[in-house]
């Protein structure tokens, strides 16, 4: 069994930054692959970034190149770096852990001015 715990959320102004982090305790094993979802009010859940055990990583396009996705292993927690936030930014963001397929609770992260 695996619990996975975010924590970072908050209100940010747009152009802003936060940093999310996710802990994970139980088993992880070596072909886990970490990352980070979101859900905004009234839409699906959408892939945000995702980082395999060995460190390949995967991003939404509306993301790229604002968003940074690390991982520590040791630590079993994986983090989203967020820079220039924008309005569009706003929802729930949830920790996956795959393909076992568990979830965290979510954090909100509000980008408001």
């Amino acid at each position: 069994q695996v619990q996975l715990v975010e924590s970072g959320g908050g209100l940010v102004q747009p152009g802003g930054s936060l940093r999310l982090s996710c802990a994970a305790s139980g088993s992880i094993f070596i072909l886990d692959t970490m990352g980070w979802y979101r859900q905004a009010p009234g839409k699906q859940r959408e892939l945000v970034a995702t980082m395999t055990y060995g460190g390949s990583t995967n991003y939404a396009d509306s993301v790229k190149g604002r968003f940074i996705i690390s991982r520590d292993n040791a630590a079993n927690t994986v983090y989203l770096q967020m820079n220039s936030l924008k309005l569009e930014d706003t929802a729930v963001y949830y920790c996956n852990l795959s393909p076992a397929g568990y979830w965290g609770k979510g954090t909100l992260v509000t980008v408001s001015s």
